[in-house]
């Protein structure tokens, strides 16, 4: 059996979406930003997408930029404020449990002479009001805090932080990418004035993103070049990709409530039986304000390596955190600033559900992995040292 639980990495592209994006790859394969009718048929195209995706999150299409990606969006958004805004301050504010997207731009930032504020995190992962209270200044330019943590799933009070941050006069963006297949959003209700997506999280095509960018807000440009995405973003405009974000996202919000019930009632299920009949586990995350599809547990005296290694020899695929890092040996930072121990850190594994799976995949997971920890810990000597050897299940 084949099992993918990574969806957090990446979704496959929904079979309508690959329908949709087709005739742009062949037919109607024109530059969107020529001026004969091969490019004014793809420019409707593109248009159009537009429209769907601002309708969705709640703007007006001309505050929507199309990107080659989330991390894309989220490098213009922080570095793009903070260069536009450097007359007026030097710092920026961001949380301690950021994708890397946002972590290496910040120390980007730090190496050009700025100054970055990482928000600490509680033991669940979420970040607290107060604390940016604290940390924010007449300096600070922009609060970057993602909506949904993509290694523990933890959803942040979006909107309460970013009252905070414009109380005191700089802008607010929020990496949404793992939050959009899950959750409704509204970018006038969270309040954020930037506001980043990409399409291959919610059942889209891979290499698209975008960026909401609120109407009065100026930043620097992050790629130069033509003039496309309204002189603000170079590179030749990908309409089959942009189609194929708009359909995604449609399709995504009609199917939640149903996607969502589904996803929910397979990691529960999951949850129940590792806590249950593997011991030495821990759970990370917040079990209350949480996405439905993200499970991360820490499994002692084992390396997250071996376990990916074995899980994959039985062909299940899961992540030892976020896709963007998980070729890296370092300890998770998401779970390092939650608190979590970093001998203990080192046997974490995310598994993280998506519409397809089902519960006959769930229990073969469950079943492999309670071998996979057995094997690994007889092969501990901090396992032994602790139990003398015995592992029961």
């Amino acid at each position: 059996m084949k099992v993918y639980i990574d969806h957090a990495a990446t979704t496959p592209c929904d079979k309508r979406v690959v329908d949709a994006m087709l005739p742009y790859f062949t037919n109607d394969f024109g530059n969107a930003d020529s001026q004969h009718l091969f490019g004014r048929d793809t420019a409707k195209a593109v248009a159009e997408a537009r429209a769907t995706v601002a309708k969705i999150i709640g703007c007006n299409p001309n505050e929507l930029y199309f990107t080659g990606s989330g991390t894309e969006s989220d490098n213009w958004a922080l570095k793009g404020v903070a260069l536009h805004k450097k007359d007026k301050g030097n710092h920026v504010i961001i949380s301690a449990i950021e994708h890397h997207a946002i972590l290496t731009a910040a120390e980007w930032l730090e190496r050009n002479g700025f100054r970055v504020t990482r928000l600490p995190v509680d033991n669940t992962g979420l970040v607290s009001v107060a604390d940016l209270e604290k940390a924010i200044d007449e300096q600070t330019t922009i609060v970057s805090i993602m909506y949904v943590n993509n290694e523990v799933g933890t959803i942040q009070p979006i909107k309460e932080l970013a009252e905070v941050a414009h109380k005191h006069g700089a802008l607010f963006h929020s990496d949404c990418v793992q939050a959009m297949p899950y959750m409704k959003i509204d970018v006038k209700e969270l309040g954020v004035d930037l506001l980043t997506l990409s399409g291959h999280k919610f059942y889209g095509p891979k290499g698209v993103g975008a960026l909401y960018i609120r109407n009065g807000v100026k930043i620097d440009k992050l790629i130069c070049g033509g003039g496309q995405e309204r002189s603000q973003r170079g590179g030749t405009t990908n309409t089959p990709a942009v189609v194929g974000m708009a359909c995604a996202l449609e399709i995504s919000q009609q199917e939640m409530e149903h996607n969502n019930e589904h996803i929910a009632n397979l990691r529960d299920h999951f949850v129940s039986r590792v806590m249950s009949e593997i011991p030495y586990v821990r759970f990370n995350g917040n079990r209350e304000h949480c996405v439905p599809s993200i499970a991360n547990f820490s499994f002692e005296f084992v390396e997250g390596e071996g376990i990916l290694m074995l899980m994959d020899f039985n062909g299940i695929a899961v992540s030892s955190g976020s896709a963007c890092s998980s070729g890296s040996l370092d300890p998770s930072h998401v779970l390092l600033a939650m608190g979590v121990p970093i001998e203990v850190s080192h046997g974490s594994i995310r598994f993280s559900f998506g519409k397809d799976n089902t519960l006959e995949e769930v229990d073969y997971t469950v079943d492999k992995l309670k071998d996979t920890i057995g094997k690994l810990r007889e092969m501990s000597p901090l396992f032994n040292l602790k139990t003398g050897g015995t592992y029961n299940v």
